[in-house]
């Protein structure tokens, strides 16, 4: 079956440029052999004497052209064999790239129109003794010929150098049918490639990874959903998020790509209206989204929920949160100093993601509590202003004294004088504490709610503003309340729903951690969960 020759034009290695498939003296083209080699491909050497005979009793009815792969583009195979056929350079193998063949040597017959009416990979002594015969018979050739015996049978060939992965995801990306559509930013030669991507805006003031075409492609294969398919608007400019400009800040995070379903269902969560990204990103109290991951993708893309888990070491986490926040920067256009008025700011508008340790968890992980199958990966979002503090307690032994001690910890958030707040909490639970809850007997997640609900209740008289503290309840407000009124216990929270409870980090250390949200419901940023796509 023939298919049309890709036409190319290369230099030889005098200077001279030459086309193929070349134009006869009527019309059409001339036909052709063209054969692509690697000058360290030893069946490529071992073919050369073949091609140069080619060439000597061809030249006359057929081109005979051979093209060197990479930046010597053959200049040392033709000086190696004494080569008089012409040898063009495939300096970038672009044109190896457009001819899609595996293996070197690679020859192809072109008829008079410029199709391909035969192609050789590898070296197999009958089947390029057969082309010989056809040619010789097409054109009435007579005379010379190649010393077939002196061939072994059979050699294998080496891989085209244009399916090297550097390489061929260079070339994919500069393809007609590449699935990159994003504006190319040309960077001079002599620019520091770091320095202008903080000069233009990009980084969140760490270095970032240079989103070159090849980087993102490879990112792209880390899902299956199309390059230009919308993922989100993006608050505050509303701006489309597709799955390729999320591939992109991925990229500059340093994400792996199978990490991209991850940073995809986190990016769809961010900007529901339910989350209010544009809210959790304009407020002066620095709120920034923190990032739950549950279920098999934990283990599979290695996100940490053991030692260390909310802190430095894991890729996967930092590089996460990181990719999200990126977004919410370069697409949404959420930068400090525009949209983000954080008074103070948070080392959460950086990155803040990890694992639930479901395996070392007596409770149901988070997304089963959320209505989700276990077995399903899912990221949840909470909008997060501080944190991870840590809640210490190394000396309690019995479950309502370490359920209590958690509760002390959470009083903590934002002011102790802050009482029955509509605020998200979430709590991380360490392992030995785990251990404790359940030392004498099973600990409920709503019985640890109740006593952190419990420990934190004090009488609303204690939250009226004094001389020690202008926050709480405004005088004025509680001379119109009833003594009984001002006795009666308010707890931490107006509710136990706001209260999330996780597990994670290492077997060893009493210490719990929690971080404080900002205004939920309606008026601030409810959690959201998705369910991450996998292939």
């Amino acid at each position: 079956m023939t298919r049309p020759a890709p036409p190319f034009t290369l230099t030889d290695l005098h200077g001279a440029n030459r086309t193929v498939p070349a134009p006869g003296p009527g019309p059409g083209a001339r036909p052709a052999l063209v054969c692509f080699i690697k000058e360290d491909c030893q069946t490529c050497n071992l073919a050369a004497p073949v091609l140069e005979a080619f060439h000597r009793d061809f030249a006359h009815a057929a081109d005979v052209i051979i093209v060197g792969q990479g930046e010597e583009g053959g200049r040392v195979f033709a000086e190696r064999h004494g080569l008089t056929a012409p040898v063009l350079a495939d300096a970038d193998c672009a044109v190896s790239f457009a001819w899609d063949f595996e293996i070197v040597p690679a020859l192809f017959r072109l008829d008079a129109e410029g199709r391909i009416v035969d192609s050789l990979e590898a070296f197999f002594r009958e089947e390029w003794q057969a082309l010989d015969a056809r040619i010789r018979a097409d054109f009435d050739i007579k005379g010379g010929g190649v010393d077939w015996d002196g061939l072994p049978e059979r050699r294998p060939g080496c891989g085209s150098k244009h399916l090297d992965p550097d390489i061929n995801d260079r070339l994919q990306a500069a393809a007609a049918d590449s699935p990159i559509r994003a504006r190319r930013i040309e960077v001079g030669a002599s620019d520091d490639v770091a320095e202008f991507m903080f000069d233009q805006g990009f980084s969140d003031g760490l270095p970032l990874i240079p989103p070159t075409p090849e980087r993102v492609l490879r990112m792209l294969r880390g899902t299956s959903r199309g390059a230009q398919e919308i993922v989100a608007v993006v608050p505050p400019n509303m701006a489309p998020a597709t799955v390729e400009k999320i591939a992109i800040n991925a990229v500059m995070a340093g994400c792996r790509p199978d990490y991209l379903p991850v940073v995809i269902a986190a990016v769809e969560a961010v900007c529901t209206d339910a989350f209010n990204i544009h809210g959790v990103t304009a407020t002066t109290m620095g709120a920034s989204p923190v990032m739950v991951i549950n279920g098999p993708i934990r283990d599979r893309i290695g996100v940490n929920s053991r030692l260390g888990a909310l802190g430095a070491g894991s890729r996967a986490n930092a590089t996460i949160g990181r990719a999200v926040r990126l977004v919410v920067r370069n697409v949404g256009g959420g930068r400090p100093g525009g949209v983000d008025r954080s008074t103070l700011g948070s080392p959460l508008k950086f990155t803040m993601c990890f694992g639930e340790w479901e395996e070392g968890s007596p409770w149901e992980p988070l997304h089963v509590e959320r209505g989700f199958a276990r077995t399903d990966s899912v990221v949840t979002l909470f909008a997060m202003t501080s944190g991870p503090v840590q809640i210490v307690d190394q000396e309690s032994r019995g479950p309502d004294q370490i359920a209590g001690s958690l509760g002390m910890g959470l009083e903590a958030m934002f002011l102790p004088k802050l009482h029955r707040m509509q605020t998200d909490a979430l709590l991380v639970v360490c392992p030995e504490h785990v251990r404790t809850l359940f030392s004498a007997g099973d600990y409920s997640k709503a019985r640890l709610r109740q006593r952190i609900q419990e420990v934190t209740s004090r009488p609303l008289r204690e939250m009226v503003a004094d001389a020690a503290s202008g926050a709480g309840l405004q005088p004025a407000a509680a001379a119109k309340l009833s003594p009984d009124q001002l006795d009666a216990l308010a707890p931490k929270f107006a509710d136990e729903k706001f209260i999330h409870i996780v597990v994670a980090g290492s077997d060893a250390g009493k210490f719990s951690s929690a971080f404080f949200g900002w205004v939920t419901g309606a008026a601030g940023s409810t959690s959201v969960s998705r369910r991450i796509e996998t292939d």
